[in-house]
């Protein structure tokens, strides 16, 4: 069977893009390796009508709408996307279609400090917007890292949501402007390396820094190293952005004809209902993509 349109990645920009065509009455498959982003988070936020609701809920809820509208859903690792599209699993199977969109997300890379990984998604959280509402007006430590423009916006940004905010620079060297900025936001700065985020019975309870201190903390916001899940794309050849992430217009068409990226794999702050609208813009682009290639195929037979 050639699909319409195969839809890599089972998020909220593949499962929109999908339930679109499907309701568009195109032939469409969605492979999902079920392994999403949020799957340590509790809550979506910022949801219209959806918001509060648990990320397999939203997930499931968007997996209904799918089959609902005759589309398919396949469970699955993608290995590698040939031209003009055949898809290749790990499973040795294949499928191919006359296009593709790659709603394939991105990874966090995370500060490799004892405490962030066992606590990521609860007690140590990188997005306010996700999370600041939650957790207002506790004591909020912000972890610096490798992301440095990231962390340092970070820290100003969450004192929205608390007075109670240090930032732990944690390696990053501060300028006097940073520093005056962060004294009239009355963000305290700590420079002493972290050495670990303390935990007592499945809970954050302070940051402990190199000589032993620790400072006490309830939450912890880092930021991570955003890396996109983009191989497939590179694979086909896609032309890159400066910064190294994937070139789209946008509708999310990428330098490849027939070939469409959505969500966080082509833009890393959308948030789950940026990412849902990302593949509703690019599912109608495709369809109109797929209605050209109808209409010069019935001409060229009569």
């Amino acid at each position: 069977m050639t699909y319409d349109t195969v839809v890599i990645g089972g998020g909220p920009a593949g499962l929109s893009a999908a339930t679109l065509l499907a309701r568009a009455r195109r032939r469409v498959i969605v492979v999902d390796a079920e392994e999403p982003r949020n799957a340590p988070a509790d809550h979506v936020h910022n949801f219209l009508s959806r918001d509060g609701s648990a990320p397999a809920e939203l997930r499931e809820a968007g997996r209904r709408e799918v089959l609902r509208y005759g589309g398919e859903i396949l469970q699955g690792n993608v290995i590698r996307i040939d031209d003009a599209f055949s898809v290749h699993l790990r499973d040795g199977s294949r499928l191919d279609a006359r296009s593709a969109l790659v709603a394939t997300g991105l990874r966090d890379e995370l500060p490799d400090i004892p405490g962030v990984l066992e606590q990521w998604g609860s007690g140590v959280v990188h997005c306010p917007y996700c999370h600041g509402y939650e957790v207002r007006d506790q004591p909020i430590a912000v972890v610096g890292g490798s992301n440095r423009p990231f962390s340092v916006h970070q820290a100003a940004l969450i004192r929205q949501w608390s007075k109670d905010v240090i930032f732990f620079t944690n390696g990053i060297e501060l300028t006097r402007d940073e520093r005056a900025r962060f004294d009239a936001r009355s963000v305290r700065v700590v420079d002493a390396p972290v050495t670990r985020v303390v935990l007592h019975d499945g809970s954050v309870t302070g940051i402990e820094l190199a000589g032993g201190t620790v400072v006490p903390r309830t939450v912890v916001f880092v930021g991570p190293t955003f890396v996109p899940n983009d191989s497939l794309l590179i694979g086909l050849g896609c032309a890159r952005l400066e910064n190294g992430w994937v070139a789209t217009d946008p509708t999310g068409c990428t330098s490849v004809d027939g070939l469409w990226a959505a969500g966080n794999v082509s833009d890393s702050p959308a948030q789950v209902i940026n990412s849902a609208a990302a593949g509703s813009k690019a599912a109608i682009a495709i369809n109109h993509y797929l209605l050209e290639l109808d209409v010069n195929l019935a001409a060229s037979a009569s």
